[in-house]
């Protein structure tokens, strides 16, 4: 092989590499265990469920902001499936559904906005939100103080730690955004 031939393969752009289903399956086994071990470092515990985390949403929002909301949706499920094993809070078939893979399915509309990922993160946050605040209202409306609406005490109970976890995952995926961190795997 002569110089020339050599230099322009080394200046060449890299040719687009397809992704293996095999390699998607790992990045969510990986982001996956990422979020399970963040979601351990609480910062804040509630008494009835729920807790403010050490950015454990972020692996999942960033899979998704990578690979899409049909990968992001499915990991999101995986996520919250994981989360049933190693934390659960049971008390009713449908509040299960809510409450994890529903809610962490939720976590994969980030996916919809790639090129606006606090846009994304906002979205999939408050889509969790949503499915924890039907869940209370209807499943925990007992918890609620006398005289209290159960959808009042719902987004209450459950924005007094969605809130901190949103923005720490705004800003958690906006500093790895604004230093190229997360735009280098996206």
């Amino acid at each position: 092989m002569n110089n020339h031939t050599e230099e322009n393969t080394l200046n060449s752009k890299p040719k687009h590499i397809p992704i293996s289903k095999t390699q998607i399956l790992a990045e969510i086994a990986i982001f996956t265990a990422l979020s399970t071990v963040l979601s351990f470092i609480a910062i804040f515990h509630l008494p009835n469920g729920g807790s403010i985390t050490l950015g454990a949403m972020v692996p999942m929002l960033w899979l998704a902001l990578r690979r899409g909301p049909k990968v992001g949706i499915f990991a999101g499920v995986v996520y919250g499936l994981v989360q049933l094993a190693v934390l659960p809070q049971v008390y009713y078939p449908t509040q299960v559904l809510l409450d994890y893979p529903l809610a962490f399915g939720c976590l994969g509309l980030a996916g919809l906005f790639k090129k606006q990922p606090v846009i994304g993160v906002s979205v999939a946050v408050m889509g969790r939100f949503f499915m924890h605040v039907i869940s209370g209202a209807i499943f925990f409306a007992e918890f609620a103080p006398a005289g209290l609406n159960p959808w009042v005490y719902s987004w209450i109970y459950n924005g007094s730690y969605m809130l901190p976890e949103l923005g720490i995952s705004i800003f958690v995926i906006y500093i790895l955004y604004k230093f190229n961190v997360l735009r280098a795997y996206l």
